[in-house]
């Protein structure tokens, strides 16, 4: 017998011992069924599990386990990403509380502390992984820079350089100060600021009492100006072109250009050229030829070229003096806030700047293919829009800046000749293992981008390029993936990267790809794109709001499976989440409605064999099954079509409410409340109830096992469904087609007829209760009721007329061809019901309590038509207040006609 109360720590740990000792989740090649594999977006090895990780890890869990019910051979892939610049500043913090930096060290005794601090902490979110349920194939887990992957990294490097898609070069990059390295466009994060507009003026060379007022907000950049630019139309400056200007510090001659890229609107239209730190001013210097003066150090100081006082000074401090200079020498006009968007480090989390500095850059393969597979539907987004935000990225895509000044990581595998011209390529050597004579080369210090090498996972977790036999076998198997469920914020970092990789090396070198190329190196199929989780406000979450709950507290709290039931039933597909702790409680009420449901079958019944589907059919007598058993086994049928077909378009949101309907509201409230009064006594409608209501939850728990495993798993073994104790999930979910087939064997097809009338039954005894309830008499079972009818409708009342007295709760319902006058009335599905009052109530207390409430209403109505009428009120109070008003007043004139209507009956 099952405990009387349901405890999910108990059920969840003891479930996931079991998973964990019998190696549940393994999966490996299997010809004779269908692939299906899902790869983990790796989380970081510095990260803890977040909710937008219980979301994310929730729904690949679904997908994985539902594809199990139906038959498929199921891998859900596991592993960490090395995070390069996340990690190294970790372990750079430790360091610094120690009194020590990386240099201290020196590279590698530093790789070896972070090796150190990995083992101790990567695999942290993998183990609370576990504790949320997550069914992944663990024996597989893979990280970046296990030597296999590693392997898959530089031999990606070697052939796109070999192809002529990796180039070195000297460009404006973003530049981290904090961190010390180069960053992708996409490692910018662009916020909102509140500037300083500073309008100042350069003296022109040949008339020193003239000036050209310049507006700019970085005047901390003024020394490594070497043009003034205007645009070529803007007739206020069309006669200083050619001209020159004096720049105040260090005082330099420099020209006056013009240039289309200059807003006239801006400032004064002039722009200051400061070729080393701007990406626009850079191009703009390369089409004039302008000297390229970069005044910063790495790590965001001034260096000489700043000139005194400047050098050495942060580049912050530097704009403040700069500023102090200006006015000094009568050069600053006027200080104006100003609202810009300033790129922001994502880890370092602060400015980032532009800077000329020599790196490896990627030309993006593919990129035209990389559209197709999307506009054709090769690969599907879901929600859709979320296409043409892929598709957009695609045609503004520039080349990827792929190497980082960090020491974490996978190392470029290219070699420099010593003493050679490391501009020449001919003094370069490029491979996976390096020159055969390494004294006389050195390697390039730099490592890759993390996303250079997580953008290769769909293939890399299988050993490409060089895995064993049973790698390639299993890399042709369960590739390509089925879906990837991510955020929308990663679609350019690596959706988009992944494709573009599988595209070009998940298969021989071409030129032009075919359908099938493109069918089979696609890295998945499907992207389902998750939402951002947001507090009750709207907020994003984050740790200094304190918003941010701990999810192990909530499972504490919930379970596991409350949780994941509640995360999902408050996730519409794409769309931002609100969360609050009380719209995650269904989850918990959820469980606990489904164990009390499970143990009071229990109780109603020795145990019956529930070993399969076909066991549990013989146990139902066709001959025996009345409205309500079709009734609820066309719900069924119901049920399972609407999850196959959410399934099938990715509507997952709408997946927990049907089951909970279904569930809470059909079988419980209606089905197990009607059967009630059938499965007191024995006999053959008993027996088939029983067996209905054992078929019921079977094909429930089926359902609902990819969203709540534990309980399912549970309840599974505790109600004999398992075969010799097998779990779950190697029991196939009937497709609803097969379900229906297998009923109708069985001669149990429930007709369209049937099922409208036990829906005309319910309405009858929802409109009965509601009669009740108005005279706060729902609690008494010892009632009595007129009902006027059709001949259709005593038809349908006679056969049901005792679970419909069951259900309402009265003594009797007498059919009649007249109402007696004088009784309150409801028009229902099943004829005119009339409830008699005359031994149920004190009908002179209760005239004189509705008719007290009524007096009460016409003073409150009176007041809020006064205030109505008077234009004084109209035209002073808020409109909200009006409004407020107005309603009030509906709302009060409904319930009075309530009352009044009650005291007519009375």
């Amino acid at each position: 017998m099952l405990a009387k109360a349901y405890e999910p720590k108990t059920v969840e740990s003891k479930w996931q011992e079991h998973w964990k000792n019998t190696k549940a989740f393994a999966a490996e090649e299997d010809p004779k069924r269908t692939s299906y594999c899902v790869v983990i977006p790796p989380p970081n090895v510095t990260g803890v599990l977040h909710m937008g990780h219980i979301l994310n890890n929730t729904l690949q869990d679904i997908f994985i386990r539902r594809a199990r019910l139906e038959g498929k051979q199921a891998l859900w892939m596991p592993g960490t990403d090395h995070a390069g610049i996340a990690t190294q500043t970790m372990v750079e913090k430790k360091l610094r509380s120690e009194g020590k930096t990386k240099y201290d060290l020196g590279r590698e005794a530093f790789l070896k502390e972070v090796w150190k601090w990995r083992q101790e902490h990567g695999d942290i979110i993998l183990h609370q992984l576990r504790k949320l349920g997550a069914s992944c194939d663990w024996d597989r887990t893979t990280f970046t820079l296990d030597e296999g992957y590693s392997k898959a990294v530089l031999t990606a490097f070697v052939r796109l350089y070999k192809r002529g898609l990796i180039y070195r070069g000297k460009r404006m990059i973003n530049w981290c100060p904090v961190s010390q390295t180069a960053l992708s466009d996409e490692e910018v994060i662009p916020k909102h600021q509140t500037s300083t507009l500073y309008r100042m003026r350069y003296a022109f060379v040949d008339q020193p009492d003239e000036y050209l007022e310049i507006a700019t907000t970085r005047p901390e950049t003024i020394m490594g100006d070497t043009a003034v630019a205007v645009h070529p139309n803007d007739k206020r400056y069309l006669h200083l072109i050619g001209k020159y200007v004096w720049r105040p510090f260090p005082k330099a001659k420099i020209p006056i250009i013009a240039d289309e890229h200059v807003d006239p609107e801006f400032g004064s239209g002039a722009l200051k050229v400061t070729p080393a730190h701007d990406n626009a001013d850079f191009e703009i210097g390369l089409r004039h030829g302008l000297k390229v003066i970069d005044v910063l150090n790495p790590d965001g100081t001034l260096n000489e070229k700043a000139g005194e006082p400047f050098v050495g000074m942060d580049r912050f401090e530097a704009r403040k003096r700069a500023a102090e200079e200006l006015k000094r020498l009568d050069l600053l006009v006027a200080e104006e806030l100003y609202e810009n968007t300033v790129g922001f480090s994502e880890r370092g989390g602060v400015p980032i700047e532009p800077r000329l500095s020599e790196q490896w850059f990627l030309k993006y393969p593919r990129v035209e293919e990389a559209k197709e597979v999307v506009r054709e539907k090769l690969i599907t987004f879901h929600p859709q829009r979320w296409a043409k935000t892929y598709l957009h990225w695609l045609d503004n895509i520039r080349d990827w800046c792929i190497s980082r000044q960090l020491w974490w990581g996978h190392r470029i595998p290219v070699w420099y000749r010593k003493g050679g011209d490391r501009s020449n390529p001919d003094n370069w050597h490029v491979s996976v293992e390096g020159p055969s004579d390494p004294e006389h080369w050195e390697q390039d210090s730099d490592v890759l981008d993390t996303w250079a090498s997580s953008w290769l996972w769909p293939f890399a977790v299988f050993g490409w390029p060089e895995g064993n036999e049973q790698q390639k076998r299993e890399l042709a198997y369960f590739y390509p993936t089925e879906v990837l469920c991510t955020g929308f914020d990663i679609i350019f970092f690596w959706v988009a990267r992944m494709i573009m990789a599988g595209l070009e090396l998940m298969g021989e070198e071409k030129k032009g790809l075919s359908p099938e190329d493109l069918s089979s190196r696609i890295p998945f199929k499907d992207v389902y794109i998750t939402g951002l989780i947001r507090d009750s406000q709207g907020r994003k979450m984050s740790k200094s709001l304190g918003n941010s709950p701990n999810p192990l507290d909530l499972i504490d709290q919930f379970g596991a499976d409350g949780l994941r039931f509640g995360i999902i039933n408050i996730a519409p597909s794409g769309q931002d989440i609100l969360f609050s702790e009380n719209r995650i409680e269904i989850g918990r009420n959820f469980c606990n409605k489904l164990w009390n449901a499970c143990r009071f079958r229990q109780m109603n019944g020795d145990k019956e064999d529930n070993s399969s589907l076909a066991a549990i059919l013989e146990r139902i007598d066709p001959a025996h099954c009345d409205g309500y058993d079709h009734w609820i086994l066309d719900r069924l049928i119901a049920i399972h079509q609407n999850l196959e077909k959410d399934f099938e378009s990715f509507e997952m949101h709408p997946i927990t409410h049907q089951l909970h309907n279904f569930f809470w509201g059909e079988f419980c409230d209606w089905y197990v409340e009607a059967s009630k009064d059938k499965i007191r006594e024995k006999g053959p409608q008993r027996d088939t109830s029983l067996a209905v209501q054992d078929l019921v939850i079977r094909q429930l728990l089926l359902l609902l096992h990819p969203i709540t495993p534990h309980i399912t798993e549970e309840l599974w073994l505790q109600l004999g469904y398992s075969t010799e104790g097998g779990s779950i999930q190697i029991t196939q979910l009937e497709t609803t087609e097969a379900l229906k087939n297998t009923l109708a064997e069985r001669n149990i097809d429930p007709s369209p007829e049937t099922v409208a009338a036990i829906e005309a039954v319910q309405a009858f005894v929802t409109q009965a209760r509601s009669l009740k309830a108005d005279y706060q008499l729902i609690a008494r079972r010892d009632l009595s009721f007129y009902l006027k009818q059709e001949p259709a409708q005593a038809e349908i009342f006679q056969a049901n007329e005792k679970t419909v007295l069951y259900l309402v709760g009265a003594a009797k319902i007498e059919r009649t061809t007249d109402l007696p006058e004088g009784l309150p009335v409801r028009m229902t599905e099943l004829g005119s019901l009339a409830l008699d009052l005359s031994q149920a109530i004190d009908v002179d207390a209760e005239k004189e309590k509705l008719a007290k409430k009524a007096a009460e209403l016409k003073k409150v109505i009176r007041s809020a038509e006064g205030k109505l009428n008077n234009q004084r009120f109209l035209d002073n109070a808020p409109l909200a207040v009006i409004d407020g008003t107005r309603k009030q007043l509906t709302d009060n004139k409904e319930k009075l006609a309530g009352i009044e209507q009650l005291l007519s009956s009375l």
